[in-house]
Formats: structure tokens, C-alpha cells, sequence
């Protein structure tokens, strides 16, 4: 991970202000996503087949139908919410213990990206229960709604670091909310079995194996293709965070320097003339 983060893009020279985030290792990781993306649109468009099996009547079918596509992009983008927003926690939990700037600007990045997720996870899971459950959206179905809590707890950590102030106190308040947030990961994760009389949703597909061959595959397929993505993004947020944090140090730098002069020449005596004899 120190290689991801750690360096400066394509090795600047102290000082140097870089064009760009991008390094060897991101472009490499950047054409395996992509060219994992293009992969998992042919399976989960093209080669995977709809849901649809025989219903009780004769010549009926149920199923999903073409629906189910929408779980090689639901189903990861979850999963990588959680990792997201735990690897928030845990650098939050981290930055705490040692209040090293670098696990705050990681956890920073790491709850941006998880809130995207999870709203793709909130959208996605909209756009499918309107044909399968006849409803965009279910105020008594519990796993939506610790989800949009969960989206509501994190949106609201990265509010609050737009708040101005101290940059070392709007840290630790950050960190303190991400660590927080973080009990409501297990809770939604685990809402579909603790309360299963409460929600639509099915328990999970992938633990119970009630999918196979290409179905399968793809499934897996776009989880560790999301999981590139994830990687991708984290790396340039993190590189973004670092060089915003840097400004704000030159500019806080710079405006000091400049009331130093300003309070050094208002002093009696100074001037272009000096002192009198």
C-alpha cells in the first residue's frame, strides 16, 4: 500500500508540484480495471442469461428476468461499501492512536468513495425492486433502511470536514464520527437474517450458492473488478487529499509570513530610513 500512497506520482523532486495523480503502478491498475469493466458488460450483458425458470401454471415463467442483471453491480458496489467505509473506521481508529496525517487523508478518501458506493448500492437496488417488488422503495423493508442510514451517517462525516477550522481538531472529530459510523456496518450487513420478518429482501445469494455456472462466475467477476475500481479511486483521492492538505499548509504558511511583515513594518522605527541617530 506504501507504494500506492506513499510516493509521489512518477517520482517529483521535492517541491516539485506534480501535473498529475497518476503513477506507473495507478496506469497499470487502471487498464486492469478497464479492461475488466469491458469483461464484465459482455458477461453480464451479453453471454449471462436472464432469470427465468417454470411457473406453476402451464407454459408461465417466472424469475428476475433481465432484473437480475442489476446484481453484478448491486451486489459488488455492497460489498465494497462495507470495505470502504470500514477502511474509514479503521483509519480513523488509527489516526486517534497516533494522529499521523496520513491515516486521516486516508480515511478521508476511503468514506468519499464508500458514500458513492453505497448510494449505487441504494439506486441500484431501487431500480430493481420496481419490477421484481413492484415498488421503488420500501419504508418498512429493513435493510434499505439502515442502508440510507448508513449513507446518512457517512455523508454527514464528510460534511463535517468541510467545516472550517483547525485542521488538527476537524481531524479528530472527523475520526471520531468515522470510527462511530462504523457500528452500523455488521447491522446492515446482517439486518436481512436478525430480522428477516421485516424486509423483501432475500437472504444472500452468493453465502447460500443458489446461483451457478455463468451466473456465478460473473457475479464474482464483478466483484473483484469493482474491487480494482475501489483500489483505483482510493489511490487518486488519497494523492488529491494530500496535495489539498498541502495547499492549505502553503497558503496558512504564506498568510502568516505576510502579517509577520505587515506587524514588522507598522513597529516605530522601521521604514526604508531605519532609525534616526
Amino acid at each position: 500500500m506504501s507504494i500506492l500512497l506513499g510516493r509521489s506520482p512518477d517520482r517529483q523532486p521535492p517541491g516539485a508540484a506534480p501535473a498529475h495523480t497518476g503513477s506507473r503502478t495507478t496506469r497499470l491498475l487502471g487498464g486492469l480495471a478497464l479492461a475488466g469493466l469491458v469483461g464484465l458488460g459482455l458477461c453480464a450483458f451479453v453471454f449471462s442469461p436472464a432469470d427465468s425458470r417454470p411457473g406453476p401454471e402451464a407454459g408461465a415463467r417466472i424469475g428476475q428476468f433481465d432484473a437480475v442483471r442489476l446484481m453484478y453491480v448491486h451486489v459488488p458496489a455492497a460489498i465494497w461499501t462495507y470495505a470502504a467505509l470500514g477502511a474509514c473506521a479503521l483509519a480513523s481508529a488509527v489516526y486517534l492512536w497516533h494522529r499521523g496525517a496520513w491515516w486521516d487523508r486516508l480515511a478521508h478518501a476511503c468514506a468519499e468513495i464508500g458514500v458513492v458506493l453505497c448510494a449505487v448500492t441504494l439506486l441500484t437496488g431501487m431500480i430493481w425492486g420496481r419490477p421484481v417488488w413492484g415498488t421503488w422503495w420500501e419504508w418498512g423493508d429493513v435493510r434499505l433502511v439502515t442502508t440510507l442510514v448508513l449513507f446518512l451517517a457517512y455523508a454527514g462525516y464528510l460534511a463535517l470536514r468541510s467545516v472550517p477550522g483547525a485542521p488538527e481538531a476537524r481531524a479528530r472529530r472527523s475520526a471520531v464520527l468515522g470510527l462511530g459510523g462504523a457500528v452500523l456496518i455488521p447491522i446492515v450487513n446482517r439486518s436481512v437474517e436478525w430480522w428477516e420478518n421485516r424486509t423483501l429482501h432475500q437472504q444472500s445469494t452468493l453465502e447460500e450458492l443458489r446461483i451457478e455456472d455463468l451466473t456465478l462466475f460473473t457475479l464474482v467477476l464483478g466483484i473483484f473488478v469493482m474491487g480494482a475500481v475501489v483500489l483505483w479511486l482510493a489511490v487518486h483521492r488519497f494523492r488529491v487529499a494530500w496535495l489539498e492538505a498541502e495547499a492549505e499548509s502553503a497558503g496558512l504558511q504564506a498568510a502568516l509570513a505576510e502579517r509577520r511583515a505587515e506587524a514588522a513594518a507598522a513597529e516605530p522605527g522601521a521604514g526604508a530610513g531605519g532609525s534616526g541617530p
